[in-house]
């Protein structure tokens, strides 16, 4: 017989047992091996751990915990995990039932539960899906294991949590897509507001920045407007909880100082063992230090501590802070509806990731409940960088002029590399609209009723008129040798500008320069 029960000291031995013969020394959290630690931990009020009971044979078959301790200003959040399963003890629903012990044992003290997925195998995200959680999030190589690995986010609401959430979030274009689809899993389609006009944070120099001690402690302190009327960022950890509790927590704070005056600070947390880093807790008189606060400490943690992940939960109802980020580097990843209190609401944040290890995907096990989330953040990573074959081109080409590096790899990520042979024709005079051409290398006459009218060379682009206008291609286009081009197909385009207005503001314009140009060369003759 199975009993599900809370952990007692007599358990310390069997729990730790149970993690080393599953993750052998590469488990991310050292505290679940050592007997000191998991007695702190078993009679800690603020952490619940249960323990699957053989009472014939008196053997711990399995482990799960909650700790609640999470959110600053009374949150009201419990972090699920750590849930081990013995080999002996698999395939006989222990998973499901150390679920279910453990929001009976806490959903009266909760208003949110988040439970980190491995994404090695699906049993975890179907135990999560099965007891009602939502998955809300993709976290690009999270957790360091063996080897670093993804981490699927789950979410479930109780209580009144969600009635009495903030609504109508203002988010980045580039966080739309992942914040519609998990409020719409809520049942709270319709919700998102997009801001593509919101200017991220500037830095206007003149700042010393200087990590804190005891000095500057009590200022920080001061500085309650800055730190909770408009609490941008979110994090676990109370800056009045004492400095020497932030030091045993080994929480660090960055100090910005302007003539003198301490004027802000950013708090931070490094996992040496996992080599990840969370940003904390922002305090600033204004506005002016927010960015070169952002800035150092993600250089701190990217050069000094050389971790490969950091991550930031974000104010879903603060574009500019999102967008600071965004220009840092960071990238949305999880959304996480009603996850703070402000004041007598509950508010959405956004999970902004920094990804300094390699995106590993090959190897990704997926349930049903998980693939809509993960797809959206993938494809936001993967669009990171520009691919390879547009690198050298896309500094160069007028279809890419006035984006910046983040909007070029939005544009690039949408093409389709192709390639044609000398006498190959690439658009025929007549056929349907449906993609433009951006030639990589290579060189193309155009003719149209047989006659020659001009010719395209590297960095320029074939068919924009059909492809805006929906218009047959009234042109045809021929390789004079070995071409490569990069297609730009007419529904990912619109689907790009829906998402990313501003990046369709600077296509349209040069689109138009493109077009006054062959104007001109094809003695006014428009080539669509």
């Amino acid at each position: 017989m199975i009993n599900i029960r809370e952990a007692n000291e007599d358990d310390i031995t069997a729990i730790g047992e149970l993690f080393t013969a599953t993750y052998k020394d590469h488990y991310a959290h050292a505290q679940f091996y050592h007997p000191q630690n998991l007695k702190k931990l078993i009679f800690d009020d603020d952490t619940l751990i249960l323990v699957a009971e053989d009472t014939e044979k008196q053997q711990i078959l399995g482990t799960s915990s909650v700790i609640l301790d999470l959110g600053a200003f009374g949150d009201l959040i419990g972090e699920f995990g750590r849930l081990v399963v013995h080999p002996d003890g698999r395939n006989h629903g222990l998973g499901k039932r150390l679920m279910k012990a453990r929001l009976d044992a806490i959903e009266d003290r909760l208003h949110i539960a988040i439970v980190d997925n491995r994404t090695t195998h699906p049993y975890s995200q179907k135990i999560s899906a099965g007891a009602g959680f939502v998955c809300a999030g993709f976290l690009p190589s999270m957790t360091l294991f063996k080897n670093r690995e993804n981490i699927i986010l789950y979410v479930k609401h109780f209580g009144n949590a969600l009635q009495l959430r903030r609504n109508h979030p203002l988010v980045i274009p580039e966080a739309y897509e992942l914040a519609d689809q998990v409020l719409c899993s809520c049942g709270l389609a319709g919700e998102v507001i997009v801001d593509a006009d919101s200017q991220a944070y500037q830095d206007p120099g003149g700042y010393d920045l200087a990590e804190m001690i005891s000095h500057g402690y009590t200022s920080l302190l001061h500085f309650e407007r800055g730190r909770v009327a408009h609490r941008e960022l979110f994090g676990p950890v109370k800056l009045h909880a004492g400095i020497f509790q932030l030091r045993i927590r080994n929480y660090r704070y960055i100090l910005a100082h302007s003539n003198g005056h301490l004027v802000g600070g950013l708090g931070f947390h490094v996992n040496q063992a996992d080599k990840s880093a969370r940003l904390l807790e922002l305090v600033s008189a204004d506005e002016n230090p927010i960015r070169v606060l952002l800035t150092e400490v993600t250089r701190l943690c990217q050069e000094d501590e050389q971790v490969e992940y950091i991550e930031a939960d974000i104010s879903a109802y603060s574009p500019r802070m999102q967008r600071t980020l965004l220009e840092l580097g960071y990238l949305p990843a999880a959304y996480i509806p009603s996850m703070t209190f402000h004041r007598v609401e509950r508010l959405d944040a956004i999970r902004m990731v920094k990804l300094l290890a390699p995106l590993d995907t090959e190897k990704l096990q997926l349930h049903d409940t998980s693939a809509a989330v993960a797809n959206i953040v993938i494809r936001e990573f993967s669009r990171g960088e520009i691919s390879p074959s547009l690198t050298k081109i896309a500094a160069e080409a007028a279809l890419f002029e006035g984006l910046d590096k983040r909007q070029a790899g939005e544009l690039a990520a949408i093409c389709t590399p192709v390639s044609f042979a000398s006498g190959d024709i690439l658009i025929e005079q007549g056929a349907p609209a449906g993609q433009a051409l951006l030639i990589l290398s290579g060189s193309v006459a155009v003719s149209m009723d047989g006659n020659k009218v001009g010719s395209i060379s590297t960095g320029e682009t074939l068919g924009e008129i059909s492809l805006l206008k929906d218009l047959p291609h009234n042109a045809t286009a021929t390789a004079l040798d070995q071409t490569e081009a990069a297609a730009l197909d007419q529904t990912e385009l619109q689907r790009l500008i829906r998402r990313r207005p501003d990046i369709g503001v600077v296509l349209y314009r040069n689109l138009a320069t493109q077009l006054g140009d062959k104007l001109l060369r094809a003695d006014r003759q428009i080539i669509r």
